[in-house]
């Protein structure tokens, strides 16, 4: 199990993650201390150069795992719709992780309604060894033909929570897991509690062989629920006796 964040690269986690007069070309060795594995949402807004990938490659240990959530004009602006195009660019440039290339995800717009040829097509760009985590947004989607197409191209469908639930079905669709967690019902907010944390432990543990790659990313960062949070998990999970979640 590999826990982090949505993201490093947030001014307000200042005296919490970062030491006040840490600089910020510092601030993901500083990350990569504490945790195994971060999603990226650079590529999601502007694909950053190869050598952007590199770099951060460079800098972070062995076994350091990035995700990266996949450009919205691909997911928001084509719609999935022509992504040969998209998908090559993507990964021409996510590919100078080299092997601290970690899952990429594709979160769909809540307006997107299910299509599974759409997804099929966009899913088949790939190329075998890229992990694709999937995360729809509108319900329409949850159908045993949307599974299928997940089961049949080994995506795993991104198992999201809001307020301490499950928003999506929990279908295990590959053999590795992609849990997303956004907004804690727990004081002070975005923050999750220890109840709600040990749930989705229970979830991913029990729903995976022990010793599968499951990635949890907690995208609640303001006041730093995040980094919070996920420290928080790790413990739990290791306490629980979950395997391999050792910080």
């Amino acid at each position: 199990m590999l826990v982090g964040c949505s993201g490093w690269q947030y001014p307000h986690w200042r005296g919490v993650l970062y030491p006040p007069g840490l600089p910020q070309r510092l601030w993901l060795e500083r990350y990569a201390e504490c945790f195994d594995t971060v999603e990226s949402n650079a590529a999601f807004y502007r694909l950053p150069k190869r050598e952007t990938f590199e770099n951060w490659a460079a800098r972070t240990p062995g076994g350091f795992v990035m995700a990266v959530k996949a450009s919205r004009f691909l997911t928001h602006v084509k719609r999935l719709r022509e992504p040969a195009e998209p998908v090559a660019r993507l990964l021409a440039a996510a590919q100078g992780l080299g092997g601290r290339l970690g899952p990429i995800l594709l979160q769909l717009p809540p307006t997107l309604h299910a299509d599974a040829g759409l997804l099929a097509a966009c899913l088949d760009r790939f190329p075998a060894g890229v992990r694709v985590a999937v995360e729809p947004r509108h319900p329409s989607w949850w159908t045993g033909e949307i599974r299928a197409v997940l089961e049949r191209h080994g995506a795993a469908l991104c198992w999201a929570d809001v307020l301490g639930r499950p928003v999506t079905p929990l279908w295990r669709t590959a053999g590795w897991g992609y849990v997303r967690l956004h907004e804690g019902a727990a004081a002070p907010w975005p923050a999750y509690g220890d109840r709600a944390l040990t749930s989705w432990i229970r979830r991913a543990a029990g729903a995976w062989e022990p010793g599968a790659d499951v990635f949890v990313y907690f995208n609640n960062d303001p006041g730093g629920a995040a980094v919070r949070n996920a420290l928080r998990f790790t413990e739990l999970a290791r306490r629980a006796g979950v395997p391999d979640a050792v910080r």
